[in-house]
């Protein structure tokens, strides 16, 4: 892919799985060997999320993280930073981090630990576009955690900063006639990125959107499917998403937790993990039965990827 870091934020953006050490410590080199593979695989960028464990990392680690990602995504492709904080004054100090840290963009979910009315919501956003010069992406996550922003936030945001600095991942369900609904009370000018892990990629895609942020677990399937419904080759992407569907649907019927072990459990089986470990506490963990289908579901996805 020819990178250009002045193009606008568009494609496969994956979100990368941080690698721990048995000491807790950030796994430097798994990470880089993780972002190597996703630029080698086709990625468009490289993205720090809610399944990088973000909300689980001390200040001081988050920040690692995101130096780490920027300093090995620069000149390759675009790197966003999650700076969402349950305060705004913490979100606008990481979105302040992220862009000396050399990010491409920043995204941001809004706090969860209160429920904020519109005006709250709307506030908190703005402040975080108005402390930086980079893009943020507007994410609704109340499909995993948080309650679903308003439509009314997004068109502010949108006639505020313009669709040059705001884009927006919305996350809640029904997932493609919410996306619909943004993209036509904005007249088409919304640039909306999808985060389904590829479950609603193709339902998606037909709607109208910039990109999709999924794991990297499955970023080949993802990639794959992107470039055949950009070929429009109807048959080639619905052989791909179905057995790629299949597989999201265990990951989201564990939420956040049940994408995060069985990401990294796929991360491990392709050999580019050393283990599992996850930041503690977790809900959910991979039991005997469910990692048995995960093995059935991905060998017959690697067949149709052959």
């Amino acid at each position: 892919m020819n990178f250009s870091p002045n193009k606008s934020l568009y494609g496969v953006l994956p979100v990368l799985h941080t690698p721990f050490r048995e000491d807790g410590a950030i796994d430097q080199a798994t990470l880089a060997r993780e972002i190597d593979w996703a630029f080698q695989t086709g990625a468009h960028g490289v993205v720090m999320a809610m399944v990088s464990e973000v909300g689980r990392l001390p200040q001081p680690m988050r920040h690692q993280l995101a130096e780490l990602i920027c300093n090995s995504a620069q000149g390759r492709g675009f790197s966003v930073i999650s700076v969402g904080a349950e305060s705004t004054l913490e979100a606008c100090s990481l979105a302040e981090h992220a862009q000396q840290a050399g990010a491409s963009a920043v995204m941001a979910i809004p706090p969860v630990a209160s429920r904020l009315g519109s005006g709250a919501i709307r506030a908190y956003f703005a402040a975080i576009a108005q402390s930086i010069d980079l893009p943020l992406v507007v994410q609704d996550a109340s499909g995993y955690v948080g309650a679903e922003i308003s439509l009314d936030v997004y068109l502010d945001l949108l006639e505020q900063f313009g669709p040059e600095r705001i884009f927006f991942k919305p996350e809640a369900h029904p997932l493609g006639p919410n996306l619909s609904r943004l993209r036509d009370a904005t007249q088409g000018q919304a640039r909306i990125f999808e985060g389904s892990g590829g479950i609603n990629l193709v339902d998606c895609y037909r709607r109208g959107i910039q990109g999709t942020m999924p794991g990297t677990d499955l970023l080949d399937a993802v990639i794959a499917l992107w470039q055949a419904l950009e070929a429009k080759n109807e048959e080639r992407a619905y052989e791909i998403s179905l057995p790629l569907g299949a597989l999201v649907a265990l990951q989201l019927s564990a939420g956040l937790d049940g994408f995060l072990a069985i990401e990294k459990y796929l991360m491990k089986k392709r050999g580019l993990f050393p283990n599992t470990l996850q930041r503690q506490p977790v809900a959910w963990e991979l039991d005997a039965e469910t990692q048995a289908e995960v093995d059935r579901l991905f060998l017959r996805l690697a067949k149709v990827l052959r």
